[in-house]
């Protein structure tokens, strides 16, 4: 079972060619570039470790690639994934993020319920490796 966070998470892995498209788009519209990388992708971790700081003011998705290279080579068993801010406003507003390295084994989450005190019930998400 595949790990269905960000946009194009149902779609298959995209190569390295399709990612540097998706950053040119970002960079085209102004919006930094961050990446991130986490070991732990469950649905309540949304703040991954990040790889360095968010890419301001670049205009070629070179410098993106080079970036994701270092962090796939140092974390090849990690889920890796790209974040897109647009401050266009005045504030940071994620507008696309999608992962872009899965590990070779993912976990699977499974939904356990707990009847407790009449008909209250509690739900716990578990991680299944």
């Amino acid at each position: 079972m595949r790990i269905t966070q960000g946009a194009y998470s149902f779609l298959p892995d995209l190569t390295d060619d399709q990612i540097r498209k998706q950053i040119a788009y970002c960079l085209d519209k102004g919006w930094a570039v961050s990446i991130e990388f986490t070991d732990d992708p469950h649905p309540r971790n949304t703040y991954w470790e990040m790889w360095g700081n968010p890419m301001f003011d670049l205009v070629d998705p070179v410098g993106v690639m080079g970036d994701l290279a270092a962090c796939r080579a140092a974390n090849p068993d990690h889920y890796i994934r790209l974040n897109a801010f647009d401050s266009s406003r005045g504030w940071e507003a994620v507008r696309l993020s999608f992962i872009v390295q899965r590990p070779k084994v993912e976990p699977t989450f499974r939904l356990e319920r707990t009847e407790i005190e009449g008909r209250t019930q509690r739900y716990t998400l578990v991680t299944v490796r």
